[in-house]
C-alpha cells in the first residue's frame, strides 16, 4: 500500500475526489493504492488549504549556484580539465560575496552532467603529421563509399599465444590474494606469438600470410610481388585500384618504391598519412581475430595451433563485417575533420556495432 516519492497534482486530485464522495479513508487507500497516513494528509491539505498541488518543491534550502554561477563553473571547466575540486571551488569563490564549498561544486557540477573520469590515453601527434592526417582527409572528403570499395587494405599484426587481459576480475576475500584460485599466470613475452601480413578489400578477403621472422624489405617485396599484384590485377582488371600501406620503413624502401613504380599502370599506392591505425579499417579485423581466438574453447597451446587457428578464423570472418568497414570510411574522414586532424574515436563505436 505504501508508496514511496511524493504524489503528482493528478494522484493528489484523486484523492480529494475519492474523498468528497464519501469515501472513507480506508475505502480510498485501498481504490487508490495509497497507505491511510497518504490519504488522510492529502485530504487535510486540502481542507485546510484548498491545495491539491505539492509544497515540497519550496522546501529545503536554497541552491547556491543560480543558473549564472553555472554557467561561470563551466567555464572554469572548459579552461582546465584537471582541475581538482580544490582548485575549481577556490577559483570560483574569487569575487563572488557568497562563497561555497567543495561539496556544493561536486553537487552543481554533478548536476551540470560533470563527472570526474580518467582519461582517454591517445598516442601524441606531432603537428607535422596532424596537418597530414588533415590534408589526407581534406582531399578525401567528397569520396563516396563506390570510391572506397577500390581501395585494397593492408596491414601486419602480432598475435600472442597467451595474451594478458587486464579485464578479469575476480571475487576474493581479504586474506586470499595468493591463493591460487585468485592469480592469474603470465608469460614473458606473452609466451611467442605469431606475426601476420593480411589484406582486404570491399569486395572480399584477400590472402593472410604468416612471417616467420621479422619482416625486412626484401620479405615484404616478396609478399608484395606473390600476393598484392595478383589480388589488385584480379580485383581491379581495370587498372582503377588504390592499394593502401602505412608508411613502416620496409614499405618505404627503395626497392619496394622501384616496384610499385614499374607497375604503376595497374594500380596507384595510396598516399597514406602517418600515424593513421585509426583511418586503417583492416585494424578492426585484427580485433576481430583477437576476441575469437579469445572465445575458442580450446585455446592454442603452441605457435602452430595458433598459427592455423587465426588462419581459420580470417577465413571465416562474414563478408558484412568487412564490407560494413569499407563503408565506414566517409564517417571516419569527417570524424578526422572534425578533430582537425586529431585521432578519432569511432574505432570503438565501431567495434560495438559488429
Amino acid at each position: 500500500m505504501g508508496k514511496k516519492g511524493d504524489l503528482s497534482n493528478f494522484e493528489r486530485v484523486m484523492v480529494v475526489g475519492a474523498r468528497r464522495a464519501s469515501l472513507s479513508i480506508s475505502q480510498s487507500a485501498q481504490l487508490l493504492r495509497f497507505s491511510r497516513t497518504t490519504i488522510s494528509r492529502v485530504y487535510k491539505e486540502w481542507c485546510e488549504k484548498g491545495k491539491t498541488s505539492s509544497m515540497r518543491q519550496s522546501c529545503g534550502q536554497k541552491c547556491l549556484v543560480d543558473a549564472r554561477g553555472q554557467r561561470r563553473m563551466g567555464r572554469l571547466i572548459q579552461a582546465d580539465r584537471r582541475a581538482t575540486l580544490t582548485e575549481i571551488t577556490t577559483r570560483y569563490n574569487r569575487g563572488m560575496q557568497q562563497s561555497i564549498c567543495e561539496a556544493t561544486t561536486r553537487t552543481t557540477l554533478r548536476r551540470m552532467g560533470y563527472n570526474s573520469r580518467r582519461p582517454h590515453r591517445v598516442p601524441l601527434i606531432s603537428t607535422t603529421n596532424r596537418k597530414k592526417r588533415l590534408q589526407f582527409a581534406r582531399a578525401h572528403q567528397n569520396w563516396t563509399v563506390e570510391d572506397w570499395k577500390n581501395v585494397a587494405w593492408s596491414d601486419e599484426s602480432r598475435f600472442l599465444l597467451r595474451h594478458s587481459n587486464g579485464r578479469v576480475r575476480i571475487w576474493r576475500k581479504q586474506n586470499e590474494n595468493m591463493d591460487p584460485s585468485c592469480l592469474v599466470t603470465t608469460v614473458q613475452a606473452g609466451g611467442g606469438g605469431v606475426m601476420v601480413w593480411g589484406m582486404f578489400s570491399w569486395h572480399t578477403l584477400g590472402p593472410l600470410v604468416p612471417i616467420g621472422h621479422r619482416l625486412n624489405a626484401t620479405g615484404y617485396l616478396s609478399i608484395v610481388s606473390d600476393h598484392v599484384h595478383p589480388f589488385m590485377t584480379t580485383m581491379y582488371p581495370s587498372s582503377d585500384g588504390y592499394f593502401q600501406q602505412d608508411n613502416a620503413p620496409c614499405h618505404k624502401a627503395r626497392i619496394i618504391s622501384n616496384w610499385f613504380l614499374e607497375h604503376d599502370n595497374e594500380f596507384t599506392v595510396l598516399k597514406w598519412p602517418p600515424q593513421s591505425p585509426d583511418l586503417n579499417p583492416i585494424d578492426h579485423l585484427w580485433d576481430v581475430v583477437e576476441r575469437e581466438l579469445r572465445a575458442l574453447d580450446v585455446h592454442p597451446t603452441n605457435l602452430h595451433q595458433l598459427q592455423d587457428a587465426i588462419l581459420s578464423i580470417w577465413a571465416n570472418i562474414s563478408k558484412e563485417c568487412f564490407q560494413h568497414l569499407v563503408e565506414s570510411m566517409p564517417h571516419r574522414i569527417k570524424a578526422v575533420l572534425k578533430a582537425k586532424g586529431v585521432k578519432h574515436r569511432i574505432s570503438m563505436v565501431l567495434l560495438i556495432i559488429l
